[in-house]
């Protein structure tokens, strides 16, 4: 392996240092992306309200039948 002078080794260490701080930043983007549950809501409106239509028409009925064998 072929020796380094220090100013290479301290050069080396802030391109890594500053590669890891680029790469901390992005993942910090990402999961407050992921994370971020009031975006997905507003991306899928539409299905959740559709989703909570038939959840609503599903239980409606399930109480109906309920009620209809207690009478």
């Amino acid at each position: 392996m072929a020796q380094r002078s220090p100013a290479e080794i301290r050069s080396s260490i802030e391109a890594n240092r500053m590669e890891l701080a680029l790469s901390v930043d992005r993942l910090r983007g990402e999961v407050a992306r992921l994370t971020d549950w009031r975006g997905h809501v507003q991306r899928h409106r539409g299905q959740l309200i559709a989703g909570a239509a038939v959840v609503g028409v599903v239980m409606g009925i399930r109480m109906l039948r309920r009620r209809g064998g207690q009478d």
